[in-house]
């Protein structure tokens, strides 16, 4: 399926989820924040929640630094 991620097509197996693909992205799960549709989903429903194709994921990962 294709999802668009932060604004890009990204290529994704069918049944993945949000907590995979934030882990595929960002190595893990903590520190990252996700809105799908322009809604922001909790990390306590990452693991169950089913992209479907055509679906807007927005990913942000906190970085330390000052």
């Amino acid at each position: 399926m294709i999802i668009n991620l932060n604004g890009r097509p990204h290529e994704l197996p069918d049944d993945t989820t949000l907590e995979a693909l934030v882990e595929t992205v960002t190595g893990a799960i903590r520190g990252s924040a996700a809105a799908v549709q322009g809604a922001v989903i909790p990390r306590g429903d990452w693991a169950g929640y089913q992209l479907v194709s055509g679906c807007s994921v927005e990913l942000i990962t906190a970085v330390q630094g000052g």
